[in-house]
């Protein structure tokens, strides 16, 4: 087994010269029998076989000196729900973390009963000086374009409405995204038509393995069921303008077992990023981590990502 790993090991470094500067034993934040394991799995996005591996290493209920509330209903549709995560002990100013989870646009939650995720996200940023809130939306097909934007809008206003009561800071409000979810972010960010609160509403924006760009490559069968089948479209609603000329602060990152689209959108992005009036904005490649593990270790002792996380939210000023 660890020869044909190693055989994996080498035709990627072969593939993409970002991962020959990596081995699996360099970074010392992940055991190594865990990045073989990534390796071996390779650039695919498998929720259940990667939850496998990050599941016991995360805390289970009840958590300590956390308090949860679930399912706060945030508008009319039954996927209208959000979970709010603050410290026992609630006191006034603390940042916001929103969370917007991936699924592929049709499918995906919040939480899945006896599942760690995305609990993990918040726990971190309750420790970290965070209101957490852990968000779901509609689903595609049911609910095309724009409905996961709208959502976003919902989400963002009920939060600018209702967090100070809860301990959070209206005017810190951090918006987090991963693969579907970074796209409902950034088509929030760069589509001002779905914010509901002036400016948008936001500090700041993390968006983790996102698509950008609909041109940029082919559309697969979730995209089409929530796009729609009409390329023509797909300029117009796609987010990578928008973010060059949006004023809000962002972070993009990606990893390097994404599958090899998610990496192409991050290296455009980034580079399309620096046409904006700030700056470039801020951006960071996940060594060893594949599309599920970079949000799925979030909370373990791999601190790489949230260390830029905290990082970004630090510079927002």
């Amino acid at each position: 087994m660890r020869l044909a790993i190693s055989a994996l090991v080498a035709a990627l470094m072969l593939t993409d010269p970002a991962l020959a500067q990596q081995s699996p034993m360099a970074e010392a934040a992940m055991p190594e029998d865990l990045a073989w394991k990534l390796l071996e799995l390779g650039r695919v996005i498998d929720p259940p076989k990667t939850a496998a591996l990050y599941a016991p290493l995360q805390q289970k209920e009840p958590y300590q000196g956390v308090k949860v509330e679930r399912d706060v209903k945030y508008g009319p549709a039954d996927r209208h729900l959000l979970d709010v995560f603050t410290p026992e002990t609630t006191a006034p100013g603390r940042a916001v973390l929103i969370y917007i989870h991936g699924g592929g646009l049709i499918a995906g939650n919040k939480r899945a009963p006896g599942s760690p995720f995305y609990d993990n996200i918040m726990l971190w940023a309750v420790k970290n000086g965070f209101v957490g809130v852990n968000a779901t939306y509609r689903l595609a097909p049911a609910f095309p374009w724009p409905a996961g934007a709208e959502d976003v809008g919902a989400i963002v206003q009920w939060v600018a409405e209702n967090i100070a009561s809860r301990g959070g800071e209206p005017k810190r409000i951090f918006l987090m995204g991963q693969s579907a979810g970074a796209i409902h972010v950034a088509s929030y960010i760069s589509h001002g038509e779905f914010h509901k609160v002036k400016g948008g509403g936001l500090a700041g924006a993390i968006m983790v393995s996102g698509i950008y760009d609909l041109t940029a490559s082919p559309a697969g069968d979730a995209e089409l069921a929530y796009y729609g089948s009409d390329p023509s479209r797909y300029a117009e609603r796609s987010s990578l303008q928008g973010l060059v000329t949006s004023p809000i602060p962002f972070l993009i990152t990606a990893a390097e077992l994404d599958p090899p689209r998610f990496v192409e959108q991050f290296e455009l992005m980034k580079q399309a990023s620096c046409k904006r009036p700030s700056g470039c904005a801020r951006s960071f490649m996940l060594p060893q981590h594949s599309h599920m593990s970079e949000v799925y270790a979030i909370n373990t002792p791999d601190t790489r990502l949230t260390d830029e996380i905290l990082e970004f939210v630090k510079s927002v000023k």
